[in-house]
């Protein structure tokens, strides 16, 4: 006898749509981002000899990405929520093209009086510039895409989503490494321009196709989703704002492992103890993140692998991003069918600290050292997937916009400070290694930090009209 089937309601049935329609098009577009973002790390094996780049001077540009993301991704995430998210994520998307294709002539862009003015030679004067002008184009889509998806899925199918989308980052290293290797190998020379040249521009031509993919594709809200039926779209809008309204005077830890009074207004938000806690916590996790990403394909070179055999390196680069995605989506999947939060993201972190201790101790081993990056790539990745589940446990409204954007924003000051000191210790001892120790204990105590910090005890306030 045949069991009966689930009733399977108007809500769910939306969900799941939105997740087929939304969840592959935000995947594409945080490919392309990320890609942009960290390709500098492929074109250094090419561009710091031709531009004379010091591993310290490569660090501070790498990073400097991040201190323009620091300073307009508040008001970045709030233009989203006025303008919409269709209207700002083109924006960026577009923004963000150009100044990455710019990278191609970086020493042939005239930069006035300003290399003296700051004391800095013409060169990596232009490097951090554009870096610096990278970040400020890019600031608010990664929290603007989390604000996005609370715009459509409740909290309990969250953590997988996020885990869904952001496997677009193991995605980016997985196709991007061998991609970024195959161009600067193969392409060299082509037209008169280094290979390190037409990365840049090359890989810059995604980012405008997929904007426009934004521009026609992605509806602000469900109400506005055609492919959605009226009642699917009534039933998801009505879903979401019961639960906004339930979260409201909520006290409820069991589910989330945090504490569930909701903030939603932008100054509750910035004032709130527990959002300062989360913004400590991400910037651990992002040390250990862009303190490996923008080196992987040095470190992987330093295996033993050839100077100029560019196409092996970002396979061999591949292996720990291609783990990490499966790890990542396992671990969100995991947070969300078992309720609990906090210790998933301390266990991430904990994972990925054993793998940078693993990764000094390997050294130059190859099969040793890529299971130790496996370990680091997995680990800061699945803390990435479950740590947002956190925050939009208890931000809502302007909060979140607020909330999230300076989170993520204070956060990824570890994509400054992490490939910074990398490149600093690599310069003044020639090794990594105390700095993959450095980046290890970190994590360890963010980690600690998320057991202890962000429990029951916090409280912020509730009140509407902030």
């Amino acid at each position: 006898m045949n069991a009966p089937r689930a009733h399977v309601t108007d809500a769910d049935a939306g969900f799941a749509i939105a997740a087929r329609r939304l969840l592959p098009l935000l995947f594409v577009s945080y490919i392309v981002a990320f890609l942009d973002r960290v390709n500098v790390g492929f074109a250094k094996l090419q561009m710091a000899s031709d531009l004379g780049f010091s591993d310290a001077v490569y660090g501070f540009g790498a990073g400097i990405f991040f201190l323009g993301y620091f300073l307009f991704e508040v008001p970045s995430n709030l233009l989203l929520e006025k303008f919409g998210a269709r209207r700002w994520i083109t924006r960026i998307m577009f923004t963000w093209a150009i100044v990455s294709g710019a990278f191609a002539f970086v020493d042939r862009i005239p930069w006035g009086p300003l290399p003296a003015l700051f004391g800095v030679a013409p060169l990596a004067f232009g490097f951090y510039a554009l870096r610096f002008l990278l970040g400020i184009a890019e600031a608010g889509f990664f929290p603007g895409i989390i604000l996005y998806l609370t715009y459509w899925f409740p909290a309990a199918k969250r953590a997988r989503t996020v885990a869904l989308f952001m496997t677009a980052v193991a995605a980016a290293n997985v196709i991007g490494a061998p991609v970024s290797g195959a161009i600067m190998q193969y392409a060299d020379g082509m037209g008169g321009m280094s290979g390190w040249r037409w990365l840049f521009v090359l890989e810059a031509i995604p980012s405008i196709i997929a904007g426009i993919g934004i521009w026609f594709l992605l509806p602000d809200r469900p109400a506005q989703a055609a492919w959605l039926t009226p009642a699917q779209r009534a039933a998801i809008t009505a879903q979401l704002a019961d639960e906004d309204t339930a979260a409201h005077g909520a006290a409820s830890v069991a589910a989330t492992g945090v504490a569930t009074g909701v903030a939603t207004g932008a100054v509750q938000a910035l004032r709130s103890g527990r959002v300062w806690v989360l913004a400590l916590v991400y910037l651990a996790g992002t040390f250990a993140l862009y303190g490996v990403s923008f080196w992987m394909p040095t470190i992987v070179q330093e295996m033993g692998i050839g100077k100029t055999a560019y196409l092996e390196i970002g396979l061999l680069s591949m292996i720990p991003w291609g783990t990490a995605g499966i790890v990542m989506v396992w671990a969100g999947a995991r947070s969300d069918r078992t309720g609990e939060r906090r210790q998933h993201v301390a266990g991430s972190l904990f994972v990925a600290a054993a793998g940078l201790v693993a990764l000094v101790l390997a050294g130059a081993h190859v099969v040793p050292a890529l299971i130790a990056l496996c370990f680091v790539t997995s680990g800061v990745l699945s803390f990435f997937a479950t740590f947002w589940s956190l925050p939009t446990a208890f931000l809502r409204q302007t909060a979140a916009a607020a909330g999230i954007a300076w989170i993520n924003a204070v956060g990824n000051l570890g994509g400054h400070f992490g490939p910074d000191i990398v490149g600093r210790i690599r310069t003044a001892a020639g090794s990594a290694n105390y700095a993959f120790l450095f980046l290890a204990a970190l994590a360890v105590a963010a980690a600690l930090l998320t057991l202890l910090g962000t429990g029951a005890r916090d409280r912020i306030i509730t009140t509407r009209n902030a």
